[in-house]
């Protein structure tokens, strides 16, 4: 069982709108990361702390692998909504950086040989509150 809070969507995009006007540069922006990509090796993991988790490890289910697309993005996408209840943000954690503020969401992809850590950065006007898929 994990440690960190849960962030439901109104603690998350509250959190994001607080992070969002960060106009400074920093490192962590060195590597465009408004779609998902592998944690890029210009940003160390220890400049990023992790602030909650949109893993609801309360859910009576185990999250969903189905993604969120409604307009045609794709996962990769920088347009691509970010929908807490869709795979992978229901995985995710969101962490910010140290130096500036700014919000990320990581999570850990792996399947067969290999482990990547993912990160995007947060921005509140992707942010949806999409209904969880009914099985």
């Amino acid at each position: 069982m994990s440690d960190l809070s849960f962030l439901d969507h109104a603690a998350f995009l509250t959190l994001a709108e607080s992070a969002s006007n960060v106009a400074i540069d920093c490192q962590c922006t060195k590597t465009p990361l408004d779609g998902w990509a592998s944690l890029p090796n210009s940003l160390p993991d220890t400049q990023l702390e992790v602030v909650g988790t949109l893993w609801n490890q309360q859910a009576t289910q185990e999250p969903t692998f189905a993604e969120y697309h409604p307009d045609g993005t794709s996962y990769w996408a920088p347009d691509a909504p970010i929908a807490p209840r869709y795979f992978p943000y229901n995985r995710a954690n969101v962490c910010r950086c140290r130096e500036c503020g700014r919000l990320y969401l990581r999570y850990q992809e792996g399947g067969g040989y290999f482990v990547d850590q993912r990160i995007r950065h947060v921005d509140p006007a992707r942010i949806v509150d999409a209904p969880a898929e009914r099985a």
